[in-house]
């Protein structure tokens, strides 16, 4: 079987936000400080997988949506309109999510706040890791960052904030 290379993408291929929309590194930050879980089992993976599903349906988001935990996965879901590319993206947020402890979008945002971009500054394959917005940390109080959430379908900014607020949801109940 031939592997198939695919070309780095350039700057200007970054999803680009505009200015007045995209929040700064400390917001971010402080949305990862705020959303840390007391705890993270299967039955939570279900729970908020199925919570995430049932946003995606209201608002017709042709999203796929993954949970990890601990090198596994929990929960996947492929709702109508994604398509096999979107799991291929959420593999690659979510290996940042793995290595930085941070969630995808943060990544990206740090590298966009030094001037430069992940893609260019990272030293990591396009090919396997992607700082595009959409994969959270599963914090865990205590125990540090145990796994991910992902959503891909949706512009990246859009993706981590619908991750956002299912979290913030989660976290509420």
């Amino acid at each position: 079987m031939t592997q198939h290379k695919h070309p780095r993408p350039s700057p200007a291929q970054t999803p680009r936000i505009a200015p007045e929309l995209t929040p700064t590194v400390e917001e971010l930050e402080a949305e990862e400080r705020r959303l840390v879980l007391p705890r993270f089992d299967h039955d939570d993976a279900w729970a908020l997988g199925s919570r995430l599903v049932e946003l995606a349906r209201e608002s017709q988001a042709p999203v796929a949506i993954d949970i990890h935990r601990a090198g596994q996965q929990l929960f996947h879901a492929a709702l109508p309109g994604s398509t096999p590319d979107n799991d291929a993206w959420i593999a690659r947020k979510r290996r940042v999510v793995e290595r930085y402890g941070s969630s995808s979008y943060l990544v990206g945002a740090r590298f966009r706040a030094k001037g430069t971009t992940f893609e260019d500054s990272s030293r990591l394959d396009p090919d396997v890791y992607a700082a595009h917005g959409g994969s959270f940390p599963i914090h865990v109080e205590g125990a540090g960052v145990i796994g991910s959430v992902t959503v891909s379908g949706l512009p990246q900014l859009q993706d981590h904030r619908f991750v956002v607020a299912a979290l913030e949801e989660f976290l509420a109940r």
